[in-house]
């Protein structure tokens, strides 16, 4: 059995055939997810997994270089943006480097989870509570 603390096969899997600046959506429970684009989820019901759970253990398998966020997080849900922004940067000093974390629209950002690997649903039924994680290396 799996060591480490991901225990999902599909999420270990889409990780394990990651490449530099290949591309992980974590969503809310309403992000829509393009039919191209490989959907797991984790949804039992309202908040459950909530967001940052999701982040958490996706994190500690994933290496992260920068991150994608809605800027309407930033006044549509202030107290998860300030939470993830904590949690990032915990990540970075695990890591032992520097994430960029960069702001576009959430129209923009619908658009670029086209571009992902896979699409993680969460729970989380709050606004805006969604990330793009950017692919880093180890070495």
């Amino acid at each position: 059995m799996k060591k480490g603390a991901l225990l999902n096969s599909d999420i270990s899997a889409v990780i394990s055939r990651l490449g530099h600046t290949d591309q992980v959506v974590i969503g809310d429970a309403g992000l829509p997810i393009p039919a191209t684009t490989t959907r797991i989820d984790l949804a039992l019901t309202q908040g459950v997994p909530d967001f940052l759970q999701v982040l958490e253990v996706v994190t500690q398998e994933m290496q992260v270089e920068s991150a994608v966020l809605a800027e309407e997080i930033v006044k549509n849900n202030p107290q998860l943006h300030e939470a993830l922004l904590a949690q990032l940067s915990q990540l970075e000093q695990h890591q032992g480097n520097h994430i960029t974390v960069r702001y576009i629209s959430h129209e923009a950002f619908k658009e670029q989870t086209k571009q992902s690997r896979a699409v993680i649903r969460s729970g989380e039924c709050s606004p805006f509570a969604n990330v793009i994680l950017c692919s880093g290396v180890t070495f």
